[in-house]
């Protein structure tokens, strides 16, 4: 792809990329972004994580490197609009208000090419666990970062043996019982609120499981996100959807910097799977 000319599409969905974490996909996204364009990109939630950043000040030059990426695309015209999620939720006080071209606000509904009108919201306002028991959302956190330090050894390991990026943390999530009906119980509350917003779909994050389901007259879908399984949602110059996955080989950035290799960009339609 080098040289190439960016892929094109007339949106483009982006949600929990985590700047301010070490696990942080920062350089994929950067690659991601080198390679993809959109008119409009909303930027769905938890782009920045201050609660790390609360804890460990940690902002490396590719963390200010997406920003700028972002900040240079709203410059050529690109309309973009910044979701607050519950990881960057200091935003919401910051609702309406432009930065470098860049507005932010805590929800706005999208019309597609094809007259459909999504809900486009972060999602945490309807994860109980984040609301009710703040202290138990605290410690996930924790847990998270456990389960990223276990992904990072998987995945040198499987770098060792010249094995394509296969997430841990990603596989783990849809396999125990607890977190699958977790993602259900999300996903149906998502799509009540799309109905009750009388919406054809809602586009969120959060959960960190990019998908796109048909729940009757609604669609679901998420985004994904930047830390696990670098995925996006884009849609099409004729209002169709698909998720794009950025797989990649090197997970870490050597010394001196990165070598992307781009094994595969999936799109697809209906039900999303994990890029092995």
């Amino acid at each position: 792809m080098p040289g190439a000319e960016p892929r094109t599409f007339r949106s483009m969905f982006i949600s929990d990329v985590h700047l301010g974490s070490k696990a942080a996909k920062a350089e994929f996204l950067i690659d991601f972004l080198r390679h993809h364009d959109a008119d409009i990109i909303y930027l769905v939630g938890d782009i920045v994580d201050g609660w790390r950043l609360r804890r460990n000040w940690h902002w490396p030059q590719s963390h200010n490197d997406v920003v700028q990426k972002l900040l240079r695309k709203a410059r050529k015209g690109a309309s973009i609009t910044y979701i607050a999620g519950n990881h960057d939720e200091f935003a919401r006080q910051f609702q309406g208000v432009h930065f470098g071209g860049i507005v932010v606000a805590d929800r706005v509904v999208h019309e597609t090419a094809n007259g459909k009108r999504f809900l486009v919201i972060h999602g945490d306002q309807f994860d109980t666990v984040v609301h009710n028991a703040r202290w138990l959302a605290y410690l996930g956190d924790y847990a998270y970062d456990a389960a990223m330090l276990v992904n990072r050894a998987v995945t040198r390991l499987r770098q060792l043996l010249g094995l394509p990026y296969w997430s841990f943390s990603s596989w783990a999530k849809v396999n125990v019982k607890k977190a699958v009906n977790f993602i259900g119980s999300f996903q149906t509350m998502l799509t009540e609120e799309a109905r009750r917003s009388h919406v054809d779909g809602v586009i969120c994050g959060h959960i960190h499981h990019a998908a796109i389901e048909n729940y009757e007259d609604v669609q679901y879908i998420n985004t994904g996100d930047w830390v696990e399984s670098c995925t996006a949602v884009v849609e099409h110059f004729d209002g169709q959807m698909e998720i794009l996955h950025w797989a990649h080989v090197l997970p870490e950035a050597p010394v001196g910097g990165e070598v992307l290799v781009p094994i595969d960009i999936v799109a697809i339609k209906g039900r999303a799977v994990q890029a092995a």
